[in-house]
């Protein structure tokens, strides 16, 4: 009997249904026995979520800084052939529960010497959060196999405005006029392909997986005009984490407060910035094809587009 193990955890609900698609293949898999560990954080977060208190929560998941999970239903001893950590992106991290699961002394039992498929789905922004991820995977000795990554389909610019919406209302189309948030239903359907494939190769033999197992199947989609923007965005990021954590406490007033310079500062940069930034890179795309390339194929791995 193969095992799986699948760590999830999803804000909105979207992420564990684009889990379940992802598994149906393995669970209907005779010599496949599935199990699933939904994390939940001590003190559950909201959803919708408020306005500030969304923001209160940015330099603890920035600096990867863990938050109290309750007890982890799971055998930390069995032993697992395959792990599928499904996540979704907070400003350009991983969620804090995942964070919060990966500094556990449980994942360090689980992970060690495994091979590890991550799922992810976001809004379009994930290159710097799998970045850290695979820092933390390799820092517990698990092998990344495979990286699946699901996107909104509203776009890149209309996103800006249609998940933020989503968060705050709780709605994935709050407005007539503005386009539905969240990843396409289709698409998230077509996803179970990934999950048949990882079901060949666990009944293909009793090897150990070392190698990917979706390479072809377009399991990622890196959008190259984004590549910049995501690190200029996580240096931004982290500088302020810092400076807003040394404030004070999440609930705290100082931080309250320099949250509100904060917001103000990322609303005019998004304004301003990011277009001319977008311009310029545009513009210079051309002398910089080949370094462009290479980075694509690089944040691809291991799977490929």
């Amino acid at each position: 009997m193969r095992r799986v193990l699948v760590v999830h955890f999803s804000q909105t609900g979207q992420l564990n249904r684009l889990v379940q698609s992802v598994c149906a293949p393995l669970q209907a898999s005779e010599g496949i026995a599935v199990d699933f560990l939904a994390l939940q954080p001590a003190k559950p977060f909201p959803f919708p979520w408020p306005f500030l208190g969304f923001f209160r929560i940015f330099p603890e998941t920035v600096l990867m800084k863990p938050q109290p999970l309750l007890p982890l239903a799971v055998d930390a001893g069995r032993d697992y052939d395959l792990i599928i950590l499904a996540y979704q992106v907070w400003f350009l991290s991983p969620s804090l529960p995942i964070t919060s699961f990966l500094a556990t002394p449980e994942a360090a039992r689980l992970l060690q010497g495994k091979p590890v498929v991550t799922l992810i789905g976001c809004r379009n922004m994930w290159l710097m959060a799998q970045e850290k991820v695979k820092a933390r995977l390799q820092d517990l000795g698990a092998r990344l196999v495979d990286n699946v990554v699901l996107t909104d389909a509203c776009g890149t610019a209309a996103s800006f405005l249609a998940t933020p919406l989503w968060m705050f209302t709780g709605r994935q189309k709050p407005c007539s006029w503005v386009p539905r948030a969240g990843i396409d239903e289709t698409e998230m359907a077509a996803a179970s392909r990934f999950g048949a494939a990882m079901a060949n190769r666990l009944l293909a033999d009793d090897l150990a997986i070392d190698r990917p197992m979706l390479r072809g199947l377009g399991a990622v989609k890196v959008d190259e005009k984004l590549i910049a923007s995501e690190k200029v965005g996580n240096r931004s990021f982290t500088l302020w984490s810092r400076l807003l954590s040394a404030l004070g406490p999440q609930q705290s007033r100082r931080r309250g407060a320099g949250l509100v310079v904060y917001i103000v500062f990322l609303i005019c940069l998004i304004v301003t910035v990011v277009p001319i930034t977008a311009l310029l890179k545009k513009l210079l795309a051309p002398l910089f094809k080949a370094r462009i390339q290479r980075e694509k194929a690089y944040f691809a791995g291991p799977s490929g587009e």
